[in-house]
């Protein structure tokens, strides 16, 4: 049976650091995984030094069983990886190390990598690097979802429609893109959930009565880069007061600077004055395997594209808690909507929304941060149909029940680390086979992406959101469109963010004065009105109205679901 060397190097599995990354949790847990459910002889590691290998040693040893040895492959010596047969790295970006094979025997070994974000310049020219760099039919990179696999396919159709342009042939891709999503210890999360005086403890500790509601978020804390917290905010204000329920919303991770960590608290307090937010942080060991039994609903409305498959929906499904999560990448293929759970809708402007975006991002214009913040901001998730789906697990305990058993009947059948490591063997198994088997100027044209690597997110990630802006949508006035509810958001920080990537004020009070006097305007009659036939107004005026629609400044007319695009 041939396996995997692990190219290991201590950060990309470390979680015990202040910057807890989820890709680092995903990675020690897919290695403790391996350590336990491997059907191998050995773990191999592939490191540069012993001293990286032995690093390697004392952080699987705990895992291991008793039978399995471990042995090094050294970095200078590659061809050795003949022996477990292919190099596992934890990351898609394994042009490099074609290369570094290409020096030796092609067929001596398979290289295989996985999705985690794809959103960044430096990943996107590492996916179309695999149209010319010497990656084989016996690579993989795994894709964690069907999302990730499609984005995977986009950038690589539209780096060979380029590629033919500029020298006359179409390049196809050779590597295998199979989905294995990541997985999860399903015991350890189950055992937290059904321990009583766990929950007891910690609801003692934050002074959460037995009987109060608790929704839990896990995460980090930043708006730019996971999920901006205002929407959460004000659809859980808006369920606690519908239902009159005691509820306590507890975000558990880290803040990345005081700047996030006020503006999340300030915005908690101003929008939603009837809960009780609880901050902790979640880096520590202990919280994150038992915050979650404290909780009686989990929620996440990601509304990131750095996001491609959001773990922590799986975690909270392992534990035996509904969910609530935007409907929005990974999230689409991992909770079944109404079963374990609700996805929520959401929705982005329309193509061309993002390219000056993504063309600042590719000149260093825009740093990454600011980038995916940008695009952020023109990401709504729908607040009323948030608050309907907590209103309706406030008041149906049974449902709560119902769902979480759904969901952790759904995560040990799918993503328990023994169903997912036997896949990615299976998977090395196949690659093994399949290589020992193996004997000009252009121009722009319409429909073209400026740069097929760092294309409009708006057309390129088109498929993350439910729904498209179109003329068509009506809309009227939300909530927050009252003057003194729109001055609060227009005084915050993260909520006024990329405010000077919008039409002007002046523009925005208009329209809401109009809305106001007809009751209703369709997004067409907008575009036309303050647009004209300038199409740099009408983008701003698009991603514009996705922003007022965020923070429930405007809302459709007609319920989201009853509107053809």
């Amino acid at each position: 049976m041939k396996t995997a060397a692990i190219l290991y190097q201590r950060d990309g599995y470390e979680t015990s650091g202040k910057r807890l990354m989820g890709r680092q949790a995903a990675s020690a847990g897919f290695l403790k995984a391996l350590a336990r459910y491997t059907t191998g002889e050995s773990l191999y590691c592939f490191t540069t030094n012993r001293t990286g290998f032995e690093d390697f040693c004392q952080q699987v040893r705990p895992w291991l069983k008793n039978s399995l040895s471990l042995q090094w492959i050294p970095a200078n010596n590659p061809q050795s990886l003949t022996q477990p047969g292919t190099l596992y790295k934890p990351d898609p970006l394994i042009t490099q190390l074609a290369w570094q094979r290409r020096y030796g025997n092609q067929q001596a070994y398979s290289l295989c990598g996985i999705t985690h974000t794809l959103a960044s310049k430096e990943v996107m020219a590492g996916i179309g690097d695999l149209l010319i760099a010497p990656v084989e039919p016996w690579d993989a990179i795994i894709c964690t979802s069907q999302t990730t696999k499609t984005t995977i396919q986009r950038l690589l159709e539209t780096q060979a429609d380029y590629l033919a342009q500029r020298i006359g042939a179409k390049p196809d891709y050779k590597i295998q893109l199979p989905v294995i999503p990541l997985g999860v210890d399903c015991d350890t999360f189950l055992q937290n959930k059904t321990d009583k005086n766990i929950r007891r403890k910690w609801r003692q500790e934050l002074g959460i009565g037995a009987d109060d509601l608790v929704i839990l978020f896990v995460g980090r804390l930043i708006f730019h880069a996971k999920a901006h917290p205002v929407p959460m905010y004000l659809a859980v204000e808006k369920a606690a007061q519908t239902t009159k329920e005691k509820v306590h919303l507890i975000q558990s991770g880290w803040f990345e600077d005081q700047q996030q960590e006020f503006s999340f608290k300030q915005c908690a307090a101003l929008l939603s004055p009837s809960v009780n937010p609880i901050f902790i942080d979640g880096r520590q060991s202990n919280i994150r395997e038992e915050i979650w039994s404290l909780a009686d609903i989990f929620i996440s409305l990601a509304d990131n594209i750095q996001e491609t498959f959001g773990l922590t929906p799986i975690e909270a499904m392992a534990a035996g808690l509904p969910v609530v999560v935007s409907d929005w990448n990974g999230y689409q293929e991992t909770v079944r909507d109404g079963i374990d759970g609700f996805r929520i809708p959401t929705l982005m402007p329309g193509s061309g929304c993002g390219l000056d975006f993504a063309a600042s991002y590719y000149d260093n214009s825009l740093n990454y941060s600011t980038y995916i913040g940008h695009i952020s901001l023109m990401t709504a998730v729908d607040i009323d149909a948030c608050a309907q789906a907590l209103t309706t697990l406030f008041n149906q305990p049974e449902l709560r029940q119902r769902m979480g058993e759904n969901a952790r009947k759904h995560a040990r059948k799918i993503y328990d680390w023994s169903i997912i490591i036997p896949a990615y063997e299976n998977l090395w198994e196949e690659l093994t086979e399949l290589r020992l088997q193996a004997t000009t100027k252009t121009h722009l044209n319409p429909g073209i992406p400026s740069n097929p690597l760092c294309d409009d997110p708006c057309q390129l990630l088109s498929h993350y959101p439910t729904k498209i802006l179109s003329n068509e949508q009506v809309l009227s006035l939300g909530s927050m469109a009252k003057p003194e509810r729109l001055h609060i958001l227009q005084n915050i920080w993260m909520t006024n963010f990329g405010a000077d990537k919008r039409s002007q004020t002046t523009i925005i009070e208009e329209i809401l004065a109009i809305i106001a006097q007809t009751g209703s305007l369709t997004v067409g009659e907008i575009l036309t009105r303050y647009g004209g036939e300038d199409p740099s107004a009408k983008i701003y005026l698009s991603r514009t109205l996705v922003y007022l629609l965020k923070f429930d400044i405007l809302r459709f007319a007609i319920n989201i679901h009853q509107t053809s695009p």
